[in-house]
């Protein structure tokens, strides 16, 4: 046999073949039980931790999606800016306007000012710099991102 000891105990008539052999049969039944066991807790485990992890990986995609939505729209708007901005006069009437605690001032012709009191025109913010923008453009740029908007009285029609 394998095992000495069960060798011994057979010779000496303490246990006969038959229950050698039983009790061969539970240990393997039992060792291949605690494989399962241990496989299944593995598994569960892993299943427990999937949804986690598909959960954190649905939140990463989403984080960068709205990212990209709100590059893509800084994108428009800068462009909005740029196609749409009305030239300063640097010789006309100081224009006066709060931005948060701020008082800020450009400087633009009488006909841009009535322009911007009328609504026709809108006073946007463009990297450090303030724009003029037709009433038009400042919708647009309104409907993509409110915080580049400074001074626009819009008239509803």
């Amino acid at each position: 046999m394998g095992n000495p000891f069960q060798d011994q105990l057979l010779k000496a008539g303490l246990v006969n073949k038959k229950q050698l052999n039983k009790a061969k049969h539970e240990k393997r039944l039992k060792r291949q039980q605690s494989k399962k066991s241990s496989s299944t807790e593995t598994i569960d485990k892993t299943r427990q931790k999937e949804p986690a992890h598909e959960r954190r990986n649905r939140e990463l995609n989403r984080q960068r999606t709205e990212e990209n939505r709100k590059r893509e729209q800084l994108a428009q708007v800068k462009q909005l800016v740029e196609n749409n901005r009305l030239t300063l006069d640097d010789h006309g009437e100081p224009y006066y306007f709060a931005v948060g605690n701020r008082i800020k001032k450009l400087f633009i012709s009488e006909k841009m000012r009535d322009q911007i009191s009328c609504g026709h025109s809108a006073i946007v913010k463009f990297d450090d710099s303030y724009e003029v923008v037709t009433a038009t453009a400042a919708r647009q740029i309104a409907s993509r991102d409110q915080e580049t908007l400074v001074v626009f009285h819009d008239v509803l029609q």
